[in-house]
């Protein structure tokens, strides 16, 4: 199967436009900070032929695949294998001293969710894996097996917003006091039996908890609250930053950082703004754009995709 045909990318022809006019000047260069399989990336650079790419990603199955994607674009095209927090070391690292767009394409990637034994996926039993990088850090089963019902708690509550917190990791701590819960399916199990039947006849009792697991195994809040800054801060005079988030947690922390960036920092009642007051940045959509019907008819990922753009508008004092 070719790999457009389980890869549509979210918002492409909305990113395109945003980007559209930093990206069309020659010698342009765009980092693609969550390149995953590489549609979003493919379509720029086509699209854009004055333009290099600094493509990042953490998962090196994600990097394999986009690098054979990207191939026929030659020297144009510069893969880094780095959480999207070490923006300013890649873009250094490769001879780049400000960038002229940057996007962001949050959350689980396609290749993720598809390939069955990463353990994303609540609706494919599979080891409880959920690293994006698959080569350090912890899995969700050493989650499961190490963290007290209070920590659990937590992370449902935080990451996952989920009202049964408490309810799902009393469960779990009683299952793995049986035997350890080492796949989706057995995770699954637990919460179903845990969850009210009036809650399961309204939504799925895993689809919160899967989430909060994997923000934890990943530290992707954490991350996330390190890079839009450190990306902002190597875009240039004119550059763009577009940022598609999926949940919540992830669309607050962007749209706190947008609103700070392209606010007057002069004290109030200040009767003239002063240079270095000015707002550095201006953004480029009213609140959050969501997909369209047509969109999300057509490809059911980008349903609850928020998507939020800014313009470097002058350098920091």
């Amino acid at each position: 199967m070719d790999i457009r045909d389980i890869h549509t990318p979210v918002l492409l022809e909305r990113c395109a436009e945003l980007l559209g006019p930093a990206l069309q000047k020659p010698g342009a260069v765009f980092v693609d900070g969550t390149l995953g399989m590489g549609g979003h990336s493919e379509a720029f650079l086509e699209r854009f032929p004055n333009a290099r790419l600094i493509g990042l990603d953490r998962d090196t199955d994600a990097l394999r695949i986009a690098g054979e994607r990207l191939a026929r674009f030659g020297d144009r095209v510069t893969l880094v294998h780095t959480v999207y927090d070490g923006i300013a070391d890649a873009v250094a690292s490769a001879g780049v001293e400000k960038v002229d767009g940057i996007l962001f394409d949050l959350g689980v990637s396609s290749l993720q969710l598809d390939v069955a034994d990463r353990g994303f996926a609540y609706a494919q039993d599979a080891p409880l894996d959920m690293r994006m990088d698959q080569t350090t850090g912890v899995t969700a089963a050493e989650v499961l097996a190490t963290y007290g019902e209070g920590d659990l708690r937590r992370i449902f509550e935080r990451y996952g917003e989920e009202k049964l917190a408490g309810r799902y990791a009393r469960a779990i701590i009683a299952a793995r006091n049986e035997a350890p819960l080492e796949r989706s399916g057995q995770l699954v199990d637990v919460l179903q039996a845990a969850t009210p039947a009036a809650v399961l006849r309204e939504r799925h009792p895993a689809k919160r908890v899967f989430q909060a697991l994997r923000i934890e195994v990943n530290a992707e809040l954490s991350v996330l609250e390190r890079t839009i800054p450190a990306a902002l801060g190597v875009l240039g005079v004119g550059g763009r930053i577009v940022v598609l988030s999926y949940q919540s947690l992830e669309d607050r922390l962007v749209k706190r950082v947008f609103a700070e960036s392209s606010a007057s920092t002069a004290p109030r009642g200040l009767p003239v703004e002063l240079p270095e007051h000015a707002p550095k940045f201006r953004l480029l959509v009213r609140g959050a754009e969501l997909a369209s019907d047509d969109e999300r008819a057509a490809n059911p990922r980008a349903t609850p995709v928020r998507l939020r753009a800014a313009e470097r508008i002058q350098e920091d004092a």
